[in-house]
């Protein structure tokens, strides 16, 4: 077996559960299989949004996530919706870990649905295409969730891999296969660029995977920063990244600090950097695809006494101005008025963004929705302008 494994090099997998949630539901009742299931946070007539559907939901009625749930039902009168069980989910999703564990040691959770799995010296287990097979048919049988598996010799053509045949499918994708297979996509279907980087990229003339690995790297710096190589070489089908045991340990908190440059009493100034320091701790969260619940602050006094102080609230939060609203909520609570020396925002408990849902009645999803088209416009308007387009109208009354 040793001969189907790379001399040089190493052999990843990406095992992607599919539609966990609705997966996690029929395995818990058989009798929702073969019908169309969508797991979704109101089960109220015209209340919510889907969070999870199955494959038949979705390709037989067209169901997909975040569609609101009275035009769900509209498409399929006879659409069983469920209420989310996260306790269900994450209990399920140990088992998941639990058995790929048994496999190799070198295993890396990156959400409650997915993992890397590095079996570069499994093979006295059999070829890597058996390995996987055992995978998917293991968990299909003694869990009842279906998974499909990408085999590549780094994490990110693992990732791609696993998304092209969908569900239970294996699918290998080596470096050699790169032109042929990846660069004809659109921007869009490459794992780690989203809506807003897509849109950049497009700016600049980059509609396909292809044209993005043979982008000029200075180019790309100076539109995405360091982001943007990194993009480059995954383009490419290079992405040296490990699979890393202690990787989610690392992220259980996203915080950031400043030290500021005098000390400072006033409190428009502390809100300012306030604002900045929720603004960076935002993109990190949205970066590794995580939301919290508890916001802490740090307060430095010009004496270096130091104060931390925190809350949490209701609902889960990732945007900007959320967790700015939250800091300068503690700010205002427990800052005594003295000189600060430094200030920071951190993000506890992190947690992955597919475990979070928001309990939401109409009248609140349509309040969420309209500030979620706010905070685009906001983040358009900063990026076409500058930071300082958008300003609270208090500040402009308070600068000298």
């Amino acid at each position: 077996m040793e001969t189907t494994y790379p001399k040089h090099g190493r052999v990843i997998f990406h095992v992607d559960c599919n539609s966990f949630f609705a997966s996690c539901e029929i395995a818990r009742d058989p009798s929702l299989e073969g019908k169309a299931v969508v797991v979704a946070g109101d089960p109220k007539e015209r209340k919510g949004v889907v969070l999870a559907a199955n494959y038949i939901a979705k390709q037989r009625f067209g169901i997909y996530t975040t569609m609101p749930l009275w035009e769900a039902k509209k498409r399929c009168p006879q659409l069983v919706v469920l209420k989310p069980d996260f306790h269900l989910y994450r209990k399920i999703s140990e088992k998941v870990f639990q058995f790929l564990a048994t496999f190799t040691p070198i295993l890396e959770p990156a959400s409650i649905d997915e993992g890397y799995l590095d079996i570069t010296d499994c093979y006295s287990l059999g070829s890597p295409l058996d390995i996987a097979e055992q995978i998917q048919k293991g968990l299909l049988q003694t869990l009842h969730i279906p998974v499909s598996i990408g085999i590549a010799p780094n994490k990110f053509l693992a990732k791609m891999a696993s998304n092209m045949k969908k569900p239970l499918g294996i699918t290998v994708l080596r470096k050699r296969d790169v032109p042929k297979v990846l660069w004809p996509l659109p921007i869009q279907e490459m794992h780690g660029i989203g809506d807003k980087t897509a849109k950049k990229l497009n700016g600049i003339g980059i509609f396909t995977i292809g044209e993005l690995a043979k982008a000029e790297k200075v180019t790309l710096q100076n539109l995405l920063g360091i982001i943007g190589v990194r993009l480059k070489e995954w383009a490419n089908g290079i992405d040296p990244r490990p699979v890393d045991p202690e990787a989610r340990e690392k992220w259980k908190s996203i915080g950031n600090s400043t030290t500021l440059s005098r000390n400072v009493t006033e409190e428009r100034i502390l809100l300012e950097v306030l604002r900045n320091l929720a603004q960076s701790v935002s993109n990190r969260m949205k970066q590794k695809g995580v939301v919290s619940s508890t916001v802490q602050i740090m307060i430095r006094y010009s004496n270096f006494q130091t104060i931390t102080r925190s809350k949490t609230w209701e609902n889960p939060f990732q945007e900007a101005e959320e967790i700015f609203q939250c800091a300068a909520y503690l700010l205002k609570r427990h800052w005594n008025g003295n000189p600060v020396r430094l200030l920071g925002i951190t993000a506890v408990d992190v947690f992955d963004k597919k475990e979070a849902v928001k309990q939401l009645d109409l009248f609140h999803y349509e309040e969420d929705a309209k500030k979620e088209a706010l905070w685009q416009t906001m983040e358009q308007l900063r990026q076409k302008f500058g930071d300082n387009i958008i300003q609270r109208g208090a500040n402009l009354f308070e600068q000298d």
